[in-house]
């Protein structure tokens, strides 16, 4: 009877202790990712930038709120908020209380499609199927139906009064450490909302550095960027796969960006320019899937430097 039954018991019981590893502790085990980038011009000195992602908030989620408070320790010259703040329509207080410090910090954003709507019930093998069947949120599916609506606007209202930039479809500068900066931000490609044609142009000729932002990396918004000469394009969204798969890698990216590619720091090429990318796997999750294995969340820390 033993040997009849003790494979698959011995399955289950791994399969039982995975989860419990990844929603009980890897879950809530946040760290800071740094990453070093050569994108300023010869001569100037680093600039330190701080990008949080895919926070999805959750009323409750206390260890996430004092995480994020800690990061204001680092200094940075600059936060890149891209997107995705909420998975609760009641977590916005706790929100703005984690990113409270930070908004002391000169900083600019866009918004995902959490943002806009509360997330649904869904069967997490979907993301497979997808995948294979080239459909990505509404890139190639029906338009959601009875969606939730998140209250955004209390988001967007207290960053604004912070100070950060709102670049949904539009560009902005600010001054960080001497340097004029100038960033173009898409609002969500997810859910179809970016108007690339509003904001195309390329970089601005006397700014010090162009940053491309946008919530989830589609090929469509990372080419248009990089053919118009961007250096440097800051996404989020994929949560780094959320479930990857050691010696592997991440198995989906819930978008049509390559699973190489799903967190970190790499190259996109376009129109004869190539453009650094940095993909943050975010610090949080879908408030129904909440684990990640082997991939931990997370906040990077970007410093910038001269270039060759």
């Amino acid at each position: 009877m033993r040997a009849r039954y003790g494979v698959p018991l011995g399955i289950t019981a791994l399969g039982a202790a995975g989860l419990a590893y990844a929603a009980g502790f890897e879950a809530r085990s946040f760290r800071l990712r740094r990453v070093t980038v050569p994108v300023l011009p010869r001569g100037t000195r680093p600039l330190r930038v701080l990008q949080v992602s895919d926070i999805h908030m959750v009323s409750g989620q206390r260890k996430k709120q004092r995480w994020l408070q800690t990061l204001a320790g680092l200094r940075p010259d600059l936060v890149v908020n891209t997107g995705d703040n909420l998975s609760d329509p009641e977590g916005v207080p706790e929100l703005l209380d984690a990113l409270g410090p930070l908004l002391d910090f000169p900083g600019v954003y866009v918004f995902g499609s959490n943002d806009y709507y509360g997330p649904k019930l869904r069967n997490p093998a979907r993301y497979l199927f997808e995948k294979l069947q080239g459909r990505h949120g509404l890139n190639g599916n029906p338009p959601a139906v009875g969606a939730v609506h998140n209250p955004w606007e209390e988001i967007r209202d207290a960053f604004d009064a912070a100070g950060w930039l709102d670049l949904t479809n539009t560009r902005g500068r600010l001054k960080a450490e001497g340097l004029e900066l100038a960033f173009t931000g898409l609002d969500d490609p997810h859910i179809k909302r970016d108007r690339y044609e509003k904001v195309a142009g390329g970089p601005e000729a006397d700014a010090d550095l162009s940053v491309g932002v946008v919530h989830a990396p589609y090929l469509r918004s990372l080419d248009a960027f990089t053919a118009d000469g961007y250096p440097l394009i800051l996404a989020g969204h994929t949560h780094g796969g959320q479930l990857r798969v050691p010696f592997y890698g991440a198995l989906v990216t819930n978008c049509d960006l390559d699973t190489d590619r799903a967190r970190g720091l790499s190259t996109h090429r376009a129109g004869g320019h190539t453009a650094y990318l940095h993909v943050s796997a975010g610090c949080g999750t879908n408030r129904y899937t909440p684990v990640r294995f082997a991939c931990p969340p997370e906040a990077t820390l970007l410093t910038l430097t001269a270039r060759d």
